[in-house]
């Protein structure tokens, strides 16, 4: 079985676009996302000590995200410290589905859409990804899914730093909103 590693300082670089897109499809509120994200940043943090290793670690950030969403829609439908919290399965029917606690309680349950929503997200990140300008899709391309360096970038299409990091910018900011509009 496969070991994996934290690596804390590459999160935001790493991560911080994917947990924001998938806490504000959850709470349809950019500001509460935002602070979910930092909330599970600071949560991997202090609880780094226990990771294992057996999950990766977008996998193992986003399992704390889900229980930041859960706590979150706990504290906003309290009464008296007890939260109901029910969620609808499906939008044609108008049977509430089962409690989110009892789906939390099962640990395969929360990785039991993973496969399904990563595929139909990378869709949806490729179709965005084609509406870009031909020059912000190659940069975007080149530094965020091939990982190549900022120099070789640079080097290679005759950039400087400065100008690639507005283009990444300008491309992730255009993607959130095609995300946004398409996907959620």
């Amino acid at each position: 079985m496969e070991t994996h590693q934290l690596h804390p300082e590459n999160w935001v670089d790493l991560y911080a676009d994917y947990l924001f897109n998938y806490a504000v499809a959850r709470v349809s509120d950019v500001e509460i996302a935002k602070d979910l994200v930092q909330e599970t940043f600071f949560a991997g943090l202090k609880s780094a000590k226990n990771y294992k290793g057996t999950a990766a670690e977008r996998t193992w950030l986003i399992a704390i995200l889900k229980r930041k969403v859960i706590d979150h829609y706990r504290k906003i439908n309290s009464k008296k410290g007890k939260a109901e919290v029910r969620m609808n399965y499906s939008s044609n029917s108008n049977a509430e589905g089962d409690w989110l606690e009892e789906q939390v309680a099962d640990p395969l349950s929360i990785l039991a859409n993973d496969n399904l929503e990563n595929e139909e997200l990378g869709l949806a990140i490729q179709a965005c990804i084609s509406k870009l300008p031909k020059k912000q899709s190659l940069v975007f391309s080149m530094k965020t899914i091939q990982g190549i360096s900022t120099e070789d970038i640079c080097k290679e299409l005759g950039i400087n730093p400065s100008n690639l990091w507005v283009m990444i910018h300008r491309a992730r900011t255009a993607l959130m909103g095609c995300l946004n509009q398409n996907w959620y």
